[in-house]
């Protein structure tokens, strides 16, 4: 009888409790339910935010002289702008958070090479179908910049390719140039050798979408690189065979894309590039492994000629950091 006593007295209030919980189980599947529909297929562009999306090639005035850098803008969650920048050299560096205000966008970034302490500072406004503003360095440095939407390079259809070319003719500099007078380049032996820090070696012709081959050797401690089309820097560099691969090291593309695996031979042998590039993908195949597969190089990298992405451009070899060797370079255009 008591029993029965105590749960007529706490039985409605059990019952309230426990429909208490379903309740609040219940809201919180709900909520959980409607966190987990929001993704990146699901998201809305701010319309202040819409114009400013995407890839920028940029050119800064830098007392005079034209250099290129580049900017990607890009949503992250609701109304979050971040982004990446490249300067006119180094290589990509994040941007956590883009502030844009009143058609006014902004955002600062630490240094990289620059040196120093301080921010760079980048600020700019849409203006039809461009960007302009201005870069202040951590040095109180300020530089006025221009940028164009960057352009997709979509190819369609399977693409045929022409005759060879050997770019370098074992002989002598023929069909290359200088960036400077400070040249460190000559031929030996049918080696294209630079034997120190100097001028970049840049070709006279100018290619679209190709197939490189080089047969390259560098020393230790060597760092130096391929640019294609004068403005994606193929690295090659005396990177350890037993670190981890990366965007910096042997076979990336600088800042952006990293390599399967180590694939050096290491300094003092023959190594090889196969470089395919048609449009923004490029397969990089090391000594016969392939190490990118057909990814797509999202911007220039550091040490680019130029930011006009949609033209033709050379093959240079950066000469400026170490000495550095080669005995082929042949390209194969499309046609």
């Amino acid at each position: 009888m008591d029993m029965l006593k105590q749960y007529a007295k706490y039985g409605p209030l059990m019952c309230l409790l426990t429909m208490g919980m379903m309740s609040c189980n219940n809201g919180t599947t709900t909520q959980k339910q409607e966190e987990e529909i929001h993704n990146a297929a699901t998201q809305v562009v701010p319309e202040e935010a819409e114009g400013l999306i995407g890839r920028w090639d940029i050119t800064v005035d830098k007392d005079g002289k034209q250099v290129p850098s580049w900017l990607e803008v890009k949503l992250s969650g609701f109304d979050v702008l971040v982004g990446a920048f490249v300067a006119d050299a180094g290589s990509s560096r994040p941007v956590s958070h883009i502030t844009l205000k009143d058609g006014v966008f902004s955002f600062q970034i630490p240094p990289q090479w620059e040196g120093g302490g301080g921010l760079f500072t980048m600020e700019g406004k849409l203006e039809g179908d461009g960007i302009n503003g201005t870069i202040t360095t951590n040095k109180g440095n300020v530089f006025q910049f221009t940028g164009v939407k960057a352009p997709y390079l979509v190819r369609t259809g399977e693409v045929t390719w022409g005759e060879p070319i050997e770019l370098f003719n074992g002989k002598d500099l023929t069909g290359w140039k200088t960036s400077g007078d400070n040249s460190q380049w000559v031929v030996e032996d049918g080696i294209l050798i630079n034997k120190e820090s100097g001028a970049n070696l840049i070709s006279e012709q100018q290619f679209e979408d190709f197939k490189l081959i080089a047969e390259f050797r560098y020393k230790e401690g060597a760092n130096s690189g391929i640019y294609l089309r004068g403005r994606y820097e193929v690295q090659i560099e005396d990177s350890p065979k037993d670190r981890h691969p990366g965007s910096h090291y042997f076979g990336g593309v600088y800042g952006f894309l990293s390599p399967s695996e180590m694939a050096t031979l290491g300094p003092n042998e023959w190594n090889r590039y196969e470089i395919t590039l048609r449009g923004r993908m490029v397969t990089v195949v090391a000594n016969g492994k392939t190490i990118i597969s057909n990814q797509e190089i999202p911007g220039i990298t550091g040490g680019a000629l130029d930011s006009h992405e949609g033209e033709p451009g050379p093959i240079y070899i950066q000469g400026d950091h170490t000495g550095v060797e080669f005995r082929k370079i042949t390209v194969i255009p499309a046609k």
